[in-house]
Formats: C-alpha cells, structure tokens, sequence
C-alpha cells in the first residue's frame, strides 16, 4: 500500500456519528443551513450539485462477490465505478475512510489525498452523510482486513440537504418510519430485509404459477358493480359517463368471465380496495394474488395453495420453509393440517353449531358463548361468527379449514350432501387468514339466486352485501366449467416470511392519518 494505515482504521459501521439525529429539530434546521450553503457555493463555483446522469459498472454486490476473498494488504489494478450513499466519513490526517451504501449493500472507501490530490480530498473532507456520490478507483483489501474501493475520484451526485437521524435510534416515532419509507429504507437493516423477503416472495410465486401453466392478466380496477367478495368498498365518480363506480373489493368475477373465455388458468397480483378499518393486520388497500384453475375443485385449490406458499418460503428464506413469529417458529413445509370448521369449533369451544341447525338452537350457543349477533343472522352466519371470534386466533401451524356456511359464501359451490355449506376453504397461520379457496359456483341460476339474497340484505343495510351482477350471469349462462379459485393477501403472506406482527412493516407507503405540521416556508425557494 501507498499510504500508511493509522491504526486503529475505523470500521465502516463504527456507530460514532458527527451530527445529531434528524427528529432534533433545532439542529436539524441548523444543519439544512449549512449544507443549502454548500449546494449555493458549488453553484457559484460552477458545480452542479445535481448533475444528470452517471455511468455505473459494479454494484457494491458485484465487488463483494469477485473479490471477496482477497487477502488483507492486497491491492488489485481492477478499476470499478460505482455510485451510492455516504453512510460514514471518517478523516484521519491524510486519509478519510467512508462507508457507501447501494442497493446491495455497503463497502467501505479508502480515499487518500496523496491518490486523490488536494483539491479532490478538500471535496471528499466537505461531504456530508447521505450525499450520494459517484467513486472511481480499484479495488484493495486494508491491512485489517476490510474490502474497499481505493478512490482515485468522487463526483457529488445528489447533495443531501436534509441530515439523516442518528443510523441506531432512526425514526424514533413510528408513524414517521412509515410516513417517511424513503428514510426508514436507508437507515433501518429491518426495513430493507422485509422488503427483499416481500420481493422474492412474489417473484417466486409468479414463477410457480408459470410453471404450471397459469396465465398472468391484468383486469379493471373501476367497477360498475359490488361484489366478488363481502366488504364495503370505496366509491368514486366517473365524469365522463357521470356515474359512480367502486373500487374493487376483489378480482374474482373478471377472471372468472376468463375461465369462461377457455384460459382455463389465470391469475393476477392486483390492488384491492376496502373502505376499512386500519389495524395491524388491515390496510384499506392491499394485495391480492388470486388464481382460477378449470376441471378442479378446492381440493386441488388445497394442494396449489400448498405449493405457492412453500415456494414463496423457500425464494425469501434462503430455501428454508421456517419462519420465526414473536418466540414461536412455525414450519409452513406441506402437508398442512385439514379440519373442518364445525369441528374446529368444537375443538376450541366444546359447542356444536351448524348452517343446518335450526335458527333457534343456533342462537342459544352463539348466546351461550356470550356472543354478539345481528337479528337477520341465520345459522350459517352465527356458526362462520363463532368461529371467526374465538377459533381463528387459537391457530398457529397452517391449517386448512373448510367447509363455510354457504350463507357468508355466496360465489362457492354447495356440497352434494349439504346445500347449507360449501366447499371453500381458508388457511390459517398463526391466528391470521392467509388464503380463501372454493370450488366455484358455475350455476347461473343459483348464482342469480345468491346475488339476490346479497342485494337483499344490501337494501336493508348490509354495506358489505353486494349487488347483482347480470353480466356475470349471463357470462356463466355460455357455461363455466368445474373450477377452483384461490385468493392469497400477499401482504399477510410477507408479514408471516418476514417475521413481523403489523402490515404497515410490508406495505412500502400504508395508509395514514393526514400529516399535520409541514409548512411551505420551511423549504427553501431559491438556492443558487
């Protein structure tokens, strides 16, 4: 090496920090000062502060994977260009050590003034952390070890104006980290694991279905109609026909109109929107992966389901099926647990309930159980509440449960031996829905039938109950064959791979509050 090492070099994630955290907002303002008076002085000195374009051949990634096992003391005459984040700047004497951040990850920077020359080290001393910058040099490995790119040329990118917060406390309040996702994704490990874990899941998925010969579509999101599922949807208004539509609450009924087409497997990954509440485990809009498979039923829903989840396990877990909830480890490898939810029921309750039970015995053990319900419930409706409100949550490994009430599933076929349940299933992991499956009704006439109870209850009140939707009955009357659907909340899914408890972890921008408090005079007009 050119230059002696001091000793100790720092390391690129030494936690010392050289400003205060970005929620100090007198320092913060303070420090947005001085650095908008450097981007006015590099103007004034004929520098671009944020220049068009910049020309990279290795990520860090790529640096990390050729030269890895490169010996300590070693320099190499590779020459790299590679862009990225001061994440640390550290000068000692005649050397400054910096840390850099891309998309794959960190590298350190070994910048000396004797390779550089004066004016360019001058540039590298006046950065700021989280400045993005270009670097050029080779690549070396220090003497302790650590893997670096020796810079021989920095070229400023983007100046940040803004400081970051101190990279171990980060946005202290919460709503913040989710508010301001593009800080949270810079100085939160956690943050940028649970959104590489959601990436390769969906990836995997996509490429599963492929395999088995689905078809990827795209379908409205505006709806003249309700339905496809049980929720109150939201609802805007189409000026150009002067109408009102919803936002879908669901894709089934246009990929169902596909089945029909002869596509026989289609699928779409798409926006839903439902005019909610928010909790840890519901954002008004989501993502849903649903997929419709002709000549099958739930039970071949049953085994796809299996499939896609341990697919979507093993892309985001480095080929592991075991994921880590809180202080439980839950193994989602197939085969699952299969159990019937009136069994369920009484597993976890010690009541039986049934659709077919009369209404008045239904309700003396919704009662019995201290249970709330509506008037106009009938016996389905009390058992699927049962088990909604005190069964689900005692779930932890995967479990299929099936066999619903057709009252709360009116878009599912009904069993031969029990037209009061259906054959539809959902998967339960760790006390939350994961999936909802069915063998799908391709009778025209009982589904005229069903959408009419739903437009029934509609009109009494029922926000969630959908409308009639005749085109997709006169789309069954051309004759649907036998087929299974899946629907999988991808965003629960990544919740579960990513080991964390609120979706808001997985949802890159979630839903929130309107943010109070930003002012207009606060960002500067007119910076040289």
């Amino acid at each position: 090496m050119t230059d002696t090492e001091p000793q100790p070099a720092p390391e690129p994630d030494d936690p010392r920090g050289d400003e205060p955290g970005s929620d100090d907002v007198v320092a913060v303002s303070h420090l947005r000062a001085q650095r908008l008076a450097k981007v006015a002085a590099l103007r004034d000195a004929g520098v671009d502060p944020y220049p068009h374009r910049y020309d990279v051949d290795h990520s860090l990634a790529d640096i990390r994977a050729a030269f890895g096992d490169l010996e300590a003391g070693a320099e190499t005459e590779h020459r790299v260009s590679v862009a990225g984040r001061v994440m640390l700047l550290r000068r000692q004497g005649k050397l400054v050590f910096a840390s850099l951040r891309d998309r794959t990850g960190d590298l350190q920077l070994f910048v000396s003034k004797a390779v550089i020359g004066d004016e360019g080290f001058e540039a590298v001393v006046d950065l700021d952390l989280g400045d993005v910058v270009g670097v050029e040099g080779t690549v070396m490995c220090t003497r302790k070890g650590e893997l670096s790119v020796k810079v021989d040329r920095v070229t400023l990118l983007a100046k940040a104006v803004r400081p970051f917060p101190d990279k171990w406390k980060g946005l202290t309040d919460v709503d913040a980290r989710f508010r301001q996702r593009y800080v949270d994704l810079v100085v939160r490990e956690e943050t940028r694991r649970a959104f590489t874990i959601r990436h390769r899941a969906v990836a995997a998925i996509r490429q599963h279905l492929d395999a088995q010969g689905f078809i990827e579509v795209e379908t409205p999101i505006l709806s003249l109609v309700q339905g496809g599922a049980t929720a109150r949807p939201f609802v805007t208004h189409y000026n150009a026909l002067g109408i009102d539509t919803f936002l879908r609450i669901a894709i089934e009924l246009h990929l169902k109109r596909l089945i029909v087409g002869g596509m026989e497997r289609v699928f779409e990954m798409g926006r839903i929107f439902r005019n909610e509440g928010i909790d840890t485990r519901h954002n008004p809009e989501f993502t849903m992966l649903e997929a419709y498979q002709a000549y099958t039923d739930y039970e071949g829903m049953m085994t796809l389901t299996e499939g896609i989840v341990e697919a979507a396990a093993r892309a985001a877990l480095d080929g592991g099926t075991v994921v880590t909830v809180g202080d439980r480890e839950i193994d989602l490898a197939p085969p699952w647990r299969r159990v019937r939810m009136v069994d369920l029921i009484a597993d976890v309750t010690g009541a039986h309930i049934e659709p077919a039970m009369p209404l008045a015995e239904a309700r003396a053990v919704v009662d019995g159980l201290g249970l709330e319900y509506e008037e106009h419930w009938g016996s389905g409706r009390l058992t699927h509440h049962v088990y909604d409100e005190l069964c689900e949550r005692t779930v932890t490994a995967p479990t299929i449960v099936f066999d619903h009430p057709t009252e709360v599933s009116p878009l599912a076929k009904a069993r031969d031996d029990d037209p009061t349940v259906v054959e539809r299933f959902e998967v339960i992991v760790d006390g939350r829905e994961l999936a909802n499956a069915y063998s799908e009704l391709n009778d025209p006439v009982d589904q005229l039938r069903r959408f009419q109870t739903e437009a029934a209850a509609k009109a009494k009140g029922d926000a969630e109950a959908g409308d009639v939707d005749l085109d997709y009955i006169r789309a069954l009357e051309y004759g649907m064959p036998p087929t299974g659907g899946l629907g999988i909340g991808i965003d629960r899914l990544a919740m579960l791979l990513a080991g964390v408890e609120s979706i808001r972890e997985v949802v890159l921008f979630p839903t929130l509050r309107p943010e109070t408090g930003l002012d207009l005079d606060e960002f500067p007009s007119d910076v040289r």
